[in-house]
């Protein structure tokens, strides 16, 4: 797979090289609240970045660093994830990104461009996205750029810290991506939210 990138903001799949740039964009600890992960110490870090390489090599999982082309800087990462090609579907997650960039249009051109490769260089029918029942901020984040709620997986995953979460289902099929594709181009793109 390529590197997907435009004015704002480039994808580039997860390598040893990005380690130092993941580690200081990952320092904020607000950032793992809803993660499975935390990245917070070197050694978290090289493990993360050598788990993506090692899905990438087994075509399970794509993990992508996101550079903000504004500062030439990793400001988070986000992953082709559940690739499912003989089923046309996969789904976009893992997601986090420093807090610097929350609130503006980085996410959603990552977003943008994910959907966009997915739809129309790998010819899927179903991207998911999916994110916990109490992450507000996701769920609203994924309503915006036009997925559709599925509904809740009850009992879905066991936290880190081992509560309960239940899992808040999403979807873009592909009969919907020329509309969705239209809002991201003429709006969302262009907007800081």
């Amino acid at each position: 797979m390529e590197i997907l990138e435009n004015e704002i903001v480039k994808l580039e799949p997860i390598n040893l090289s990005h380690i130092e740039g993941i580690f200081k964009a990952g320092s904020d600890p607000v950032i793992w609240e809803h993660m499975s992960v935390e990245l917070l110490n070197r050694e978290s870090v090289i493990q993360y970045v050598q788990d993506g390489v090692k899905k990438r090599e087994a075509k399970t999982d794509y993990v992508f660093v996101i550079i903000d082309q504004s500062t030439r800087e990793i400001v988070g990462a986000t992953s082709y994830m559940d690739i499912s090609l003989q089923h046309k579907r996969l789904e976009i997650g893992s997601t986090w990104l420093s807090p610097k960039v929350w609130r503006t249009t980085i996410n959603t051109n990552c977003k943008y461009l994910l959907l966009k490769y997915g739809f129309e260089q790998l010819g899927l029918q179903r991207i998911q996205i999916k994110t916990g029942h109490e992450n507000i901020r996701s769920q609203k984040a994924i309503e915006r750029i036009g997925a559709t709620k599925e509904g809740i997986l009850r009992n879905h995953m066991i936290r880190k810290e081992g509560t309960i979460r239940h899992t808040v289902m999403y979807s873009i099929i592909s009969e919907e991506w020329d509309q969705i594709k239209e809002r991201f181009e003429k709006v969302l793109l262009k907007v800081e939210k």
